[in-house]
């Protein structure tokens, strides 16, 4: 028989992974998957166990929530570090917010999901790599960044995209942007900006319209940047929320690029917090942003179930 290790985060979301672990594992059977099960006890227990054991099962799959994909594709890159051969990866989303299954198709019912991770289709997917560490789909700073979990579910469900624009507007009453130096291969320009995001997906807390125009690809090699101007006085801030709104990208508030490469440096070496993936990724001053062209195989729904 095949061979799947079946890494869960017994905390992420409401913890209903737990009244599932049998079903689940009936799924993986019928797939004729001999199973071996690990629960996370602490947070880099996932990328510990895909490095250790990326060469002894033929898929693992992960369950929890953006940060524990994270901690998969952290476990992927170190083992191909290590010389081993890249795990096939499965993914079950069972977190808070599941922006990237989004981007994936990956259905947030884990039964579904699970049958996906062992019936569907290999996808070659990019990700980034932030100051060496690798993320899946965004790293991001200022603004915004906090709105995607910070916000309640039942606000979520009530209004849709509206309801980050409403959280969002209250850190824009006290919130100051940053001067960055921005530089590309292609061009280095700099400003005074509220909020920046460099990501590979199609959805992000709730700002799907960010992508519209940028036609993304997850394997194309390249990231999308969205950065966002400070708006200087009470009324161009809220000329920003009705763009925000709108997802108005011709706003002049907004900037938008495809890229392989970013760096981000503060002026007077002043620290800039980010967020990879949800968590925190630290404060340095420089940041340097740039494409691992597809650094893992994810299993994606079958090309006639997208």
């Amino acid at each position: 028989m095949k061979k799947l290790l079946f890494v869960y985060n017994p905390h992420a979301g409401k913890a209903k992974i737990r009244g599932l672990l049998g079903d689940l594992i009936a799924v993986f059977d019928d797939a004729d998957y001999e199973v071996t099960v690990r629960p996370t006890r602490k947070a880099g227990d996932a990328a510990q166990f895909v490095r250790k054991f990326a060469e002894d099962y033929d898929r693992i799959v992960v369950s929890g929530g953006d940060g524990t994909l994270n901690e998969a594709l952290c476990g992927v890159c170190n083992a191909a570090t290590d010389g081993k051969r890249r795990p096939e990866l499965g993914f079950i989303p069972t977190g808070s917010t599941n922006d990237f299954a989004k981007s994936l198709k990956i259905p947030s019912d884990p039964l579904v999901a699970a049958k996906i991770a062992v019936t569907g289709d290999l996808f070659p997917c990019d990700a980034g790599s932030f100051n060496g560490h690798p993320f899946t789909y965004v790293a991001a700073f200022g603004a915004f960044t906090k709105v995607s979990y910070a916000t309640p579910q039942k606000i979520k469900n009530l209004f849709g995209h509206f309801a980050y624009i409403i959280e969002g507007a209250k850190e824009l009453t006290h919130i100051r942007g940053l001067n960055l130096t921005v530089q590309t291969d292609e061009e280095t320009f700099s400003g005074k900006y509220l909020y920046g995001m460099v990501s590979n997906a199609t959805s992000v807390g709730g700002f799907d319209g960010f992508f519209n125009d940028l036609n993304v690809a997850l394997n194309d090699g390249l990231l999308e940047v969205v950065l966002v101007k400070e708006p200087k006085t009470v009324a161009e801030k809220s000329a920003l929320l009705a763009d925000l709104m709108r997802m108005n990208m011709k706003s002049r508030f907004f900037t938008t690029l495809k890229t392989r490469r970013i760096t981000f440096e503060t002026a007077e070496n002043l620290p800039l917090p980010w967020t990879l993936d949800g968590e925190f990724g630290g404060e340095p001053n420089l940041a340097e942003i740039s494409v691992i062209p597809e650094a893992y195989s994810i299993v994606v729904p079958k090309s006639e179930e997208n």
